[in-house]
């Protein structure tokens, strides 16, 4: 006899490696200027976020930086997942959170948004954008998802907003492999440290972490801007940002990455960080840290089993100068 996998069980308690493997997301259409099928067009997109969740955050991110606020609607589930996964919100909750039922389906978890599709076996992850017009899931892929918004929409925006600067094609070699290792050391290897559930894939995660953080602390250290490629915002910003702000007022202490610290030992990666947080307001208007805090420290009970949240380190960020 077979147990059903909590979705909160993010290794299989039969794993000999006790490494963590993230899932490839499913649903991955495509909204474009070339398809009669799914057109960009103002209010006909929702796109379903955790204010938590470093993949929804890089899509909000992308949302506000594009002026696209008042073309694709968003809902914010809830910060805490439980074994039924994200769920919407309850009368009294935060104002930022979405209440269940959710106006487009009616859902008040996002499974069941992701059970409108007959004979789904998959995750029911954020961010997810969702075709209001159709009645049917889009994309839950974050990183094509932020391509989509950066130059599809361009037509319905003012000119200011145009064109796709995040990701020139002239750039596009270099930011795909810095994204490439990047991804599986630092965006996903706070989690494969994190979840790991041997000393032996603990212990190999969070070496190639730190690798890795020493490597951008270096490439920050050579630019000749205040971004990772010089003087422009590009998409390895973008998708850096969302699990550094996280770094040390989540993941030191609950991840055990705690080999360094970014504010302390990290000072390039620590000047990047506080010039986008306060310089550039679709970063800081798009980080939330009550959410991220109580999200990792109360929905993952094998690791924090009384659910305590810890108050420092204090303050989340650092101010702009100090």
């Amino acid at each position: 006899m077979t147990t059903e996998r909590k979705i909160t069980d993010w290794v299989p308690k039969d794993s000999k490696t006790g490494e963590f493997n993230r899932l490839a997301s499913t649903f991955r259409h495509q909204i474009s200027r070339t398809s009669s099928d799914l057109p960009p067009e103002s209010n006909r997109y929702h796109l379903y976020v955790s204010y938590a969740c470093p993949w929804a955050h890089r899509t909000l991110i992308v949302r506000a930086l594009k002026g696209l606020e008042k073309h694709i609607s968003v809902s914010v589930v809830h910060w805490h997942m439980g074994p039924s996964g994200w769920r919407f919100g309850e009368e009294g909750e935060g104002e930022e959170i979405q209440k269940a039922p959710e106006p487009n389906t009616g859902a008040k978890f996002m499974r069941d948004i992701y059970n409108t599709v007959e004979g789904y076996d998959g995750r029911f992850t954020v961010p997810l954008l969702w075709d209001k017009k159709m009645n049917r899931i889009v994309n839950n892929e974050s990183s094509e998802i932020i391509r989509m918004f950066y130059e599809e929409f361009d037509d319905i925006l003012p000119e200011e907003k145009r064109g796709n600067s995040y990701y020139k094609e002239e750039d596009r070699q270099r930011i795909d492999e810095f994204n490439g290792w990047v991804y599986e050391t630092v965006n996903n290897g706070v989690y494969k440290s994190g979840f790991a559930t041997t000393q032996e894939a603990y212990e190999k995660a969070v070496i190639s972490l730190f690798s890795s953080l020493d490597k951008i602390e270096a490439i920050l250290r050579e630019s000749s801007g205040p971004y990772i490629f010089g003087s422009s915002l590009t998409e390895a910003d973008i998708r850096l940002y969302p699990t550094i702000i996280r770094f040390d007022p989540v993941y030191v202490q609950h991840f055990k990455t705690n080999l360094k610290m970014i504010r302390h030992d990290y000072p390039n990666i620590e000047k990047w960080l506080r010039h986008l947080y306060w310089d550039i307001p679709a970063f800081r208007e798009t980080t939330n840290f009550e959410h991220i805090k109580k999200h990792y420290t109360k929905s993952h009970p094998q690791i924090n089993p009384h659910g305590i949240t810890p108050l420092g380190p204090v303050p989340d960020i650092l101010p702009k100068n100090a």
